[in-house]
């Protein structure tokens, strides 16, 4: 259920990320395992804004997947992002979808909630997007596995950020509380603990609980 190739990224050294890749690449040994990581090279392409590229990369590993389903679904998941970053959030739509739908078949977990995460991003709607955060919370807080129980932390963040957007600081502050819960398993990651905590101080002072506030960032 879990992602075997996300220990090969950080998202903070791009450049490290592909050269970990290129040389994971190399250990391949199968056509739809090459795929997948091709997909992620362009991934690492699509963050440098290098469209054009990751795009080309993309379909290497069309050419490559065969009957890998989780290739495949690299390939919609990784291609929609492509999309959206380029601009176009109506066409990565239903590739994340069909992304979620293939995961949740193939019991990939991990990537499902993945997928889940970037429908929510691409909805068209409050109503879609707090949908699809809902469809990711709840697969993750089912799983028994540590690492797709990590996706609590931004679906829960995803969720207080829609709420402060609509001034609803109450549920906002709830959400960010249950997302610095969720952080604080993750000691390893320092700096979105420390964001989390910036969130909910500053829904705390939306409230006019500032004593509150400056508690939970101390």
């Amino acid at each position: 259920m879990t992602d075997r190739l996300r220990g090969l990224w950080n998202f903070d050294d791009l450049d490290g990320t592909e050269q970990r890749l290129h040389a994971q690449l190399d250990q391949e040994t199968t056509g739809g395992g090459r795929a997948e990581v091709l997909t992620q090279l362009a991934r690492v392409q699509g963050l440098k804004e290098q469209f054009d590229q990751g795009e080309q990369l993309i379909a290497m590993a069309q050419s490559l997947a065969n009957n890998s389903a989780m290739a495949r679904i690299r390939i919609d998941l990784e291609r929609g992002r492509l999309l959206r970053s380029r601009g176009d959030a109506v066409a990565a739509m239903p590739l994340f979808e069909a992304a979620f739908n293939s995961a949740r078949e193939a019991n990939e977990q991990f990537i499902a909630v993945d997928a889940a995460h970037m429908c929510a991003i691409a909805a068209p709607d409050r109503v879609s997007r707090q949908a699809w955060t809902q469809r990711g919370i709840d697969i993750a807080q089912a799983s028994p596995d540590r690492n797709v129980s990590y996706w609590l932390g931004p679906l829960y963040n995803n969720l207080g950020v829609d709420h402060a957007e609509a001034g609803e600081h109450d549920a906002a502050l709830d959400a960010f509380k249950r997302a610095l819960e969720v952080r604080l398993w993750y000691p390893e990651n320092p700096q979105a603990i420390q964001w989390a905590k910036e969130s909910v101080a500053e829904e705390l002072r939306a409230l006019g609980r500032d004593d509150q506030a400056k508690a939970v960032l101390r």
